[in-house]
């Protein structure tokens, strides 16, 4: 008896075979748990440690560059109160009745331009430097050094500045008849353009560069003269305007120049500035006898006049030249109202102008004295640099090394950068 309960008690308490069974599965269904969870958790720490990495480099990036932006705008801030009438942000807003398109005049590389009417009546233009160019403040500086400095009849005029948080304007005088390329390209303007006013307004411009050139104070390479950058008065007079890409030079020998950045607008551009980043007062030069060329038959220089003509405005002046049809290049809206003998001479100093080699170019003071007389012997130019349509869509110019480079498509401004 004694026996069988301690038997039955031990019975009782071993456990079940079963109960074992499912004790070891589960034990071994857990860890198997454990192994697939600790790749995902992993996973989530890596993605939530780069998260937090990235985060904090973007804080760093933003804080860098605010304070950098905070820098410039201080330094422009200073800059206005020293040599420029400082105007307030909320008077140009209302101005231009908050910048709104039907005071828009246009748009150029740095942001767009607008007419403002002060309290007073006084009308103005306002060039507002867009917040998208990584380029504005530098750009903005150097306008607003350059143009306080200088004072000449055939410069537009800057007024003052405005700098107000990320908002950074120029205030200029407001010129009724905006740019040259409205008239000289526009068909039904053009024709307003007689050879009085042209011939008024080559020489206009070649007294502004010469300016620039030689008379100022500080010597400075405009490096985008285009038929955009010449405004007009109300009596038609020219004005060069936009000297965000101006380069300034004080005292310095600024006969060859080289720089790893190329700015300008091809079609305009000399072609050892566009292939070797070398410029200088002859690269401007160059630009002028283009812009002369233009003046003279009422046409653009570019790839649209390529696409249409096979060649150049230069390649098609110096083949009249050759063959001594230098009338048949002249714009058909003048007729027979302008003066042979000073469209043949104009004719003949534009092509001087835009030679290939910089050396062979003249100053802008012999340009200037070329034009404006009759008795000076002129030199025979040489070939102009031969621009070429190569196998894609684009268009190339080539000279006597054979290198090339693009053109732009829509005349605007381009800026290249070149390792060095």
């Amino acid at each position: 008896m004694k026996f069988h309960f301690h038997t039955r008690r031990y019975l009782m308490d071993s456990p079940a075979p079963h109960s074992q069974d499912t004790t070891d599965q589960g034990n071994q269904s857990n860890s198997s748990s454990s192994s697939a969870a600790m790749p995902i958790m992993v996973s989530v720490l890596v993605v939530v440690i780069c998260c937090t990495i990235f985060y904090f480099i973007y804080c760093w990036r933003w804080r860098k560059r605010n304070a950098i932006r905070r820098a410039q705008i201080d330094n422009l801030v200073t800059l206005s109160k020293s040599d420029l009438p400082l105007m307030d942000f909320n008077t140009i807003v209302e101005a231009t009745n908050n910048f709104s398109k039907s005071n828009k005049l246009g748009e150029g590389g740095f942001g767009p331009v607008y007419k403002g009417v002060m309290s007073g009546g006084h009308e103005i233009a306002v060039k507002r430097l867009s917040a998208r160019s990584r380029q504005g403040a530098v750009e903005f500086r150097n306008e607003v050094e350059l143009i306080a400095k200088l004072q000449h009849r055939n410069l537009v005029r800057l007024l003052g500045c405005c700098v107000d948080m990320e908002e950074k304007l120029l205030i200029y005088e407001y010129l009724p008849n905006r740019s040259l390329d409205a008239f000289l390209f526009d068909p039904d303007r053009n024709p307003q353009l007689d050879w009085k006013r042209r011939h008024n307004i080559i020489l206009g411009i070649a007294r502004g560069l010469l300016y620039l050139h030689e008379d100022s104070l500080l010597k400075i390479i405009h490096r985008d003269m285009k038929a955009s950058n010449v405004l007009l008065d109300n009596k038609m007079n020219p004005k060069i305007s936009d000297f965000g890409m101006a380069k300034i030079f004080d005292g310095e020998d600024a006969s060859q120049v080289n720089t790893g950045k190329v700015v300008g607008t091809f079609g305009y551009m000399a072609p050892e500035y566009a292939l070797e980043g070398t410029f200088s007062v002859k690269s401007d030069v160059f630009s002028f006898g283009v812009l002369l060329l233009e003046i003279l038959s009422g046409q653009r220089n570019g790839n649209y006049y390529v696409q249409h003509h096979g060649h150049t405005l230069l390649q098609q002046g110096w083949e009249l030249w050759t063959r001594d049809q230098a009338s048949e290049f002249m714009d058909p809206t003048l007729e027979n109202s302008y003066s042979p003998t000073e469209a043949s001479r104009c004719f003949h100093i534009a092509l001087l102008c835009v030679q290939g080699n910089p050396e062979e170019r003249p100053t802008m003071s012999k340009v200037l004295l070329m034009l404006i007389s009759d008795q000076m012997q002129l030199p025979l130019p040489v070939e102009p640099p031969i621009y070429a349509r190569s196998n894609t869509a684009d268009f190339s110019i080539s000279t006597k090394t054979g290198s090339a480079y693009n053109e732009s498509v829509n005349e605007v401004t381009i800026t290249l950068v070149q390792p060095r």
